[in-house]
């Protein structure tokens, strides 16, 4: 997977990234993940990382990194007879149909324990706004994992909000 995530994935350019800070380097994970490969991978070893964090009933996925994340881990847990239903998480409130914040929120009970899952956490904001989405629909967080930290404080404000965090790879691991 790492192989695969510094192949189509990393660059060194010039970015502005989510949380609104420039950086020389940038990681589309999205680019690694969408593949068959990719997806499959990402599957399993995120799977297997959530024996690190407490015991969840679902996994979240922040539109849009983390969605396919969310799927790949779902459907992983089922090939292996223990399935994690997944929910992904809008950014904004849909204003049609719906109008879901949260989507697959009818696959889990109210104090369903989920474990939210991103690609690539920097300051942790999209996490932790994506938690309190999921709170709002009784779900009780029990951790956050991501396939990439860019070790730019978003894992010490992850853990400070009272949540374990993992990642598979650091920024250590590309440069």
């Amino acid at each position: 997977m790492l192989a695969l995530l510094r192949e189509r994935s990393f660059e060194r350019k010039r970015v502005t990234l989510a949380s609104g800070r420039e950086s020389d380097f940038f990681i589309d994970c999205k680019q690694t993940i969408l593949t068959a490969e990719g997806h499959a991978l990402v599957g399993e070893l995120m799977l297997d990382m959530l024996s690190d964090l407490p015991e969840c009933d679902a996994v979240g996925g922040v539109e849009l990194g983390g969605c396919p994340l969310a799927s790949a881990v779902s459907l992983v847990s089922f090939q292996r007879g223990k399935p994690v239903p997944a929910l992904y998480v809008r950014k904004a409130r849909k204003d049609h149909g719906s109008t879901k914040l949260v989507e697959g929120d009818s696959a889990v009970e109210a104090g369903a324990k989920v474990v939210m899952l991103e690609d690539v956490v920097t300051t942790g904001g999209s996490s932790l706004r994506a938690v309190e989405a999921l709170r709002t629909i009784g779900a009780e967080i029990v951790g956050v994992a991501a396939l990439v930290d860019r070790q730019e404080g978003g894992s010490e404000n992850i853990e400070g909000q009272g949540l374990a965090f993992r990642a598979l790879y650091r920024k250590s691991d590309f440069m």
